[in-house]
């Protein structure tokens, strides 16, 4: 069976600082044999924030109907869910915030609803990833975006042991990126462990 690969570029900035952490570590999956990327910028697609409304606790689905129609069955069926996303004023930007606010749906369905988000046989074997970008060099500049990809992950049945994550500050300008001393090779790095570990979770292990 293929390795499923689905990310998101969550910057309203394209192919900027975030976006190409995203890349370097889809381009080194995509070589790797049986493994099928698929990636969205949530600049090209719509999803809108979420209401409040808790009609999910009932529906099992939310009223909205965007773009997260499609996106929530591709977030099931994936095997590794990348979000990369810059930092903007301490907290996660606010196109990839929307994303993980309408996993509500996840959360409905599964406290709420008591159903299953991915079939039994694929429980524990899913891998989480955040890649993330800021302007500030303060040590504690991710501090704030940290518990929500937390909680996004542990919503789409993603354990807390299973995400990884790569976040570069001080590269503000865009292009700043290909400056940094180690981010290229970490991110090239991060998507070899990825892709083995996978590997390992799915028991296709030479």
């Amino acid at each position: 069976m293929p390795i499923k690969v689905l990310a998101f570029a969550g910057s309203p900035r394209r192919h900027g600082n975030s976006e190409t952490l995203l890349d370097w570590v889809l381009d080194t999956m995509q070589r790797e044999p049986g493994v099928e990327v698929e990636k969205h910028a949530l600049t090209d697609i719509t999803i809108a924030p979420c209401k409040g409304c808790n009609a999910c606790e009932k529906l099992n689905t939310c009223i909205q109907k965007d773009d997260l129609v499609w996106v929530e069955q591709k977030i099931i069926d994936a095997d590794i869910i990348i979000l990369s996303a810059p930092i903007f004023c301490m907290g996660i930007c606010a196109q990839a915030k929307a994303l993980i606010d309408r996993a509500q749906v996840f959360r409905s369905r599964k406290f709420v609803l008591k159903l299953p988000i991915v079939p039994p046989d694929r429980k524990g074997k899913r891998i989480g990833i955040f890649l993330s970008s800021a302007g500030q060099d303060w040590d504690y500049v991710f501090d704030a975006a940290i518990p929500s990809v937390k909680c996004l992950f542990h919503v789409i049945d993603v354990k807390n042991k299973d995400i990884r994550y790569l976040m570069v500050n001080n590269v503000d300008e865009k292009g700043a990126i290909y400056k940094h001393p180690r981010a290229e090779r970490d991110a090239h790095a991060l998507a070899h462990e990825v892709i083995a570990t996978m590997r390992e979770m799915k028991g296709d292990v030479a």
